[in-house]
C-alpha cells in the first residue's frame, strides 16, 4: 500500500557562499586575482564582505565593475598616487578623500547596495563606540569611503549620525559578518599571514621625499612647488625628516599593521572560515598601490591553491 504513497521529492538548493575581503592597503589588489580565480571556475559568491580595501575591491565586483577596477589598479603609478593626496590640515584626517572618492564616484555613480543583485556589506568602526558597524544599504561610494577611512590619514565619514572609521580595527577578515548573513560556506582572504618575523613596516609603506619626487617626473614636481604651504608641511610631515626619522605614515602604518594582524590572528581562530586564502604579499608595502599586477597575480595563485578545498567542501555541501 505504501508503494501507492508518492514519496516526497526534496529539492536541495546549493550552498550560499560568502566571500570575507580582507583589510591590506595596496595589499589588497591581489583581492582582484582571487576574484578572476573564482570567475575562471564559474564559482560566484551570493553574499561578499569587504573591510577596508577587501570593500573596495568587493564592492566593484558585486556592482558589476571588477573590470573598471582591475583597469584602474594597473593604470596606478607613484605619480598617480601622489596627485590623490588632498591634503586636510585641521580635519580628522591628513587627507580629506575626496579626490579618490571622486574617482569611485565616476564609475559607481549614486548606486545603492540594496539595489544590487547581490547581498555586499561594508564593514566598519563607529569612532564613538567602538562598535562593528555593518554597511549594507545606502550609496555604495559612501560605504566603501567609511570602510578604509584609516584614522589620522582619511578623515572619518558621517553616515545617518555616526562618524565611521576603517572596519580593520574591529573586523580586518569579516568572516563573521558572511556567516551572520547566512553564509554556509565561507571564504576568506588573509592579506595578513605571511608578515610574522618580517617587521610591520618595509620600504615601500613610505612615499618617497620631495628630492626623490623632483628627479622622478616634473609633473610631481610642479604638483609640490604649487602647493599650498599648508600641504607642503603635511607632506613633510608624511615623508619624515631627511636624517632617518620615521614619517608620520610609516609610523601610522606599522601601528595599523600591527593591530590589524593581532586582531585577525585572535577572530580568525575563534570564528575560523571553511576556506581561508593567504596571498604571499607580505613583501609588498602597504603603499605600493603601483604593484598591482604583482598583487593580482598573487591573489589568483593563493585561490588556485584553495581551490580543491572548495571543490571539496561545495560537494559535501551540495
Amino acid at each position: 500500500m505504501s508503494d501507492l504513497v508518492p514519496r516526497p521529492t526534496w529539492s536541495r538548493r546549493p550552498a550560499t557562499i560568502g566571500l570575507a575581503l580582507g583589510s591590506g592597503v595596496a595589499r589588497g589588489w591581489a583581492h582582484i586575482g582571487v576574484l578572476r580565480a573564482l570567475e575562471r571556475e564559474g564559482i560566484q559568491p551570493d553574499i561578499v564582505c569587504g573591510t577596508s580595501i577587501g570593500a573596495v575591491v568587493g564592492g566593484g565586483y558585486i556592482a558589476g565593475k571588477l573590470n573598471e577596477v582591475e583597469a584602474w589598479a594597473r593604470a596606478m603609478t607613484q605619480r598617480r598616487l601622489f596627485r590623490f593626496l588632498d591634503f586636510s590640515i585641521g580635519g580628522g584626517g591628513l587627507l580629506n578623500g575626496n579626490r579618490l572618492a571622486s574617482e569611485l564616484q565616476q564609475e559607481l555613480g549614486d548606486l545603492e547596495i540594496q539595489h544590487l543583485g547581490r547581498r555586499f556589506v561594508a564593514v566598519t568602526t563607529e569612532l564613538a563606540t567602538g562598535h562593528e558597524i555593518w554597511l549594507r544599504q545606502g550609496f555604495m561610494v559612501e560605504a566603501m569611503r567609511a570602510s578604509y577611512a584609516l584614522p589620522g590619514i582619511f578623515s572619518p565619514v558621517k553616515v545617518e549620525g555616526r562618524w565611521l572609521i576603517d572596519g580593520a580595527l574591529v573586523n580586518p577578515v569579516p568572516v563573521s559578518t558572511c556567516r551572520a548573513f547566512g553564509a554556509r560556506l565561507v571564504i576568506a582572504v588573509n592579506l595578513n599571514a605571511d608578515i610574522f618575523g618580517m617587521g610591520t613596516v618595509r620600504k615601500g609603506d613610505r612615499l618617497e621625499s620631495d628630492e626623490e619626487l623632483h628627479a622622478e617626473n616634473t609633473e610631481a614636481r610642479s604638483l609640490l612647488a604649487g602647493a599650498r604651504l599648508s600641504n607642503r608641511l603635511a607632506l613633510r610631515q608624511l615623508l619624515g625628516s631627511a636624517k632617518g626619522t620615521p614619517g608620520l605614515t610609516t609610523v601610522m602604518f606599522g601601528a595599523f599593521n600591527i593591530v590589524q594582524d593581532r586582531l585577525a590572528r585572535s577572530r580568525l581562530a575563534g570564528d575560523p572560515p571553511d576556506v581561508l586564502v593567504n596571498p604571499q604579499v607580505a613583501h609588498i608595502g602597504l603603499l605600493d598601490f603601483h604593484r598591482a599586477e604583482e598583487s593580482i597575480k598573487l591573489g589568483e595563485l593563493a585561490m588556485r591553491e584553495a581551490m580543491p578545498m572548495i571543490q571539496e567542501a561545495l560537494k559535501v555541501l551540495n
